[in-house]
């Protein structure tokens, strides 16, 4: 936490003193060991507390964690916690701004949690503790953006390495793979963005949508006179892990100056094939969208309730959607929790759907992506085949032959005559594969072929 009001002992009477041996700022560590009776075991000081913090693993370790501490607070006093200086660089050159903070935590042992550095991830190649944007606007009817000396997000993709930090005036890329020590490998501003607030990879790791909070979520910020691409998404691929614009996302429908609006929390609906992802946009309601073209992001589905009040602006709308299996949670401030399930339509198949409620996860993390695996199924191989036929990517009298296998390996009881359509599909994967060169969509046809067999395999 960072408020000045928490306290070490959890009281609720706040600390009331500017400074204070009482105060607590920064990240608690407790065993839920019993969920009822959770006790804290480790408290961790930070200068700037912790907005934000993000759990980072490394693949293949097991006895340890990372978090990653973004403080945006002011900076305390050194006379509450040694060490803290809020001056400038040129002033301090360890300045407690400009930097994150990296605790690592022993699994056996986590009240020896400790943090183990405060890299400077904002620094320019020549050293400059303060190397990237350095606050105001971008010129002529372009937004003012904060200094960028602290991040609100960071997600962090342990499989492939990465990091994405949403960060006051910049998106930066972070190399992981040493978690105790990351490092900055590419960084973007946008005249567009008045605050970076948030980071999505997409599946492959190849893609990223980071989202800007204008006017920081208490207002009207989706009008029909809005710039589209204030207040929105920003899509960006990775190119040898460089970061590349490639298009913009925005509520598509405009909304009333009785409603804020502007991009917010979201993540990713595993449905294979496609990259989309369900977005709250306050009281602009849910937003689900496919950009697995980055350049072209389009939405595929919506829920909005509308405002609050029809005269007067009041705060409101959701906070966040977030998919887990099988379903969508919105956090809406002003009307508690819904949960949504998703609709077939031209959009989306009943088909993809059943593949993306195929995936089950023990718990969710936003800001800790994993790698989404599909298992084996009638709806995955169907959904690659759908998605093929929408984009008339794929031979019709082929097509058929698939549809047919498939109905009639789905309808048939375990045995031999399941096993020889089986055959016949699996050969047909065969012909898939040799058609991919003449396809519009080559990475599907691979991966309609691979479905198929993956199938075949746990079916037989």
């Amino acid at each position: 936490m960072e408020q000045t009001s928490g306290r070490l002992d959890c009281g609720t009477e706040g600390v009331q003193d500017s400074v204070s041996t009482e105060r607590f700022r920064g990240v608690r560590i407790f065993d839920i060991s019993d969920v009822d009776t959770p006790r804290q075991i480790k408290t961790l000081q930070t200068c700037r507390g912790s907005h934000t913090h993000t759990l980072v693993t490394k693949p293949g370790v097991e006895d340890r964690v990372w978090i990653y501490v973004s403080g945006t607070g002011r900076v305390r006093s050194p006379n509450e916690l040694d060490g803290c200086s809020g001056l400038d660089p040129e002033e301090d050159p360890n300045t407690s701004l400009f930097r994150i903070e990296v605790i690592e935590v022993p699994m056996n042992r986590p009240e020896d949690a400790e943090i183990v550095n405060m890299p400077r991830i904002f620094a320019s190649e020549a050293g400059d503790i303060a190397g990237l944007w350095e606050g105001g606007d971008h010129g002529e009817g372009t937004q003012r953006t904060r200094t960028t000396n602290q991040c609100h997000d960071i997600t962090a993709y342990p499989e492939v390495g990465l990091a994405a930090g949403a960060c006051s005036g910049n998106g930066i890329l972070l190399d992981i793979s040493d978690p105790a020590n990351p490092v900055r490998i590419d960084q973007v501003s946008d005249p567009n963005f008045a605050y970076w607030h948030s980071a999505t990879f997409n599946n492959d790791g190849t893609a990223v949508i980071f989202t800007d909070e204008w006017g920081g979520g208490g207002a009207p910020r989706c009008r029909g006179t809005d710039p589209k691409e204030w207040g929105a998404n920003a899509l960006f691929t990775l190119e040898n892990r460089k970061l590349e614009l490639a298009g913009y996302y925005k509520l598509p429908v405009p909304q009333t100056n009785q409603e804020n609006c502007v991009a917010h929390n979201g993540s990713l609906i595993p449905v294979p094939g496609r990259d989309i992802k369900v977005q709250a946009w306050y009281q602009g309601g849910v937003s689900v969208f496919d950009f697995t073209d980055p350049a072209n992001p389009y939405e595929i589905a919506y829920f909005d309730r509308g405002p609050i009040d029809a005269v007067e602006m009041l705060m409101g709308g959701y906070w966040s959607t977030y998919w887990h299996n099988g379903h969508i949670y919105g956090a809406e401030i002003a009307r508690g929790i819904d949960v949504l399930r998703l609709a077939p339509s031209e959009h989306l198949s009943q088909a993809e759907i059943d593949a993306a409620m195929s995936v089950r996860m023990p718990e969710f993390n936003a800001q800790h992506q994993p790698k989404i695996e599909w298992p084996a199924s009638f709806a995955v191989v169907r959904s690659y085949l759908i998605q093929l036929q929408r984009g008339d990517n794929i031979d019709g009298g082929m097509a058929d032959r698939i549809e047919s296998l498939l109905d009639q390996a789905e309808q048939q009881p375990a045995g031999g005559a399941r096993n020889e359509t089986l055959g016949e599909l699996v050969d047909l994967a065969g012909d898939i594969d040799r058609a991919e060169s003449s396809s519009g969509d080559a990475r599907r046809m691979n991966l309609l072929a691979d479905s198929i067999r993956k199938l075949a395999d746990a079916l037989q």
